[in-house]
């Protein structure tokens, strides 16, 4: 089956440039917006070369999972444009609850069955199953001409493999049971993208989109633990802001908000950071 995109995608004048295998999808979605790309285009492949995550880190994409890249172009300003990650998570998640049957995955950070989402996310960018991270998202951005931003919304899903030398776990939809390929997943991403998208309106629905990721977001109440530029910040997460950053109460009871960081939780989150 090749990549394609779904038609509610296709009606609303999104494209597609698919490839077997590519270096990095963000850097070739961001190559196109400085040669002019107007956005509104996916870039995605089933290997990636020389992928990254967060912070420079590696995201290693070997044949058969997922890498896609939608490029936006927006006059909005950068601050909006950031939570697209938000909206990203979202929509990942509506997509891989339309293609993975019911009942095939444990729900919850314990694997547990309290009838809650079977896909949560953690911020500010992992998607995961059963406390395991499947996926990963990461937005880089570009200044171009008359006060516009390209914006390269990149999504990672270990669909049939998955790293094993991390020091948090990780998962693959092959690993769980789920007979999905990319393509498949990449159809309803890109249907479930555009109502996302829709809701985000811009930066204008961001209310919505931040009520809708609370309810899929892992760790909600429970312990955390913080890495913010070597320190380590310990307590409660309580919610996420107006403008999508996290926010976590501390031992000592004071309320702190963050804007980048890295999150651990439960029995991680105890442990050394």
């Amino acid at each position: 089956m090749a990549f394609r995109l779904a038609p509610t995608a296709a009606s609303e004048g999104f494209r597609l440039e698919a490839h077997d295998t590519v270096g990095s999808t963000n850097a070739l979605a961001l190559d196109h917006a400085r040669a002019g790309d107007p956005g509104k285009l996916w870039v995605v492949s089933k290997k990636q070369e020389s992928g990254r995550g967060r912070r420079g880190r590696v995201w290693a994409t070997p044949e058969g999972n997922l890498a896609a890249t939608l490029l936006v172009v927006t006059n909005a300003e950068l601050r909006l444009a950031a939570t697209l990650g938000f909206v990203a998570g979202l929509a990942l998640a509506d997509a891989l609850d339309a293609v993975v049957p019911k009942g095939r995955i444990a729900i919850g950070l314990d694997g547990g069955s309290d009838g809650k989402n079977r896909f949560e996310l953690k911020w500010p960018n992992d998607v995961l199953a059963s406390g395991a991270k499947l996926a990963g998202i990461l937005l880089e951005s570009a200044v171009l001409e008359g006060d516009r931003f390209a914006v390269a919304v990149g999504i990672g899903v270990n669909v049939v493999a998955y790293p094993k030398d991390l020091p948090y776990p990780a998962t693959s939809l092959s690993a769980l049971g789920a007979a999905c390929d990319a393509e498949t997943l990449f159809l309803a991403l890109s249907d479930a993208w555009s109502e996302n998208a829709r809701l985000w309106n811009d930066g204008r629905g961001l209310s919505a989109v931040r009520r809708r990721w609370l309810a899929r977001a892992a760790g909600l109440g429970g312990q955390v633990a913080v890495r913010i530029d070597g320190n380590v910040v310990r307590g409660t997460f309580e919610t996420i802001d107006e403008d999508c950053r996290f926010v976590i109460r501390d031992d000592e009871g004071s309320v702190l908000t963050i804007a980048a960081g890295d999150v651990h939780f439960g029995a991680v989150a105890s442990a050394h950071v």
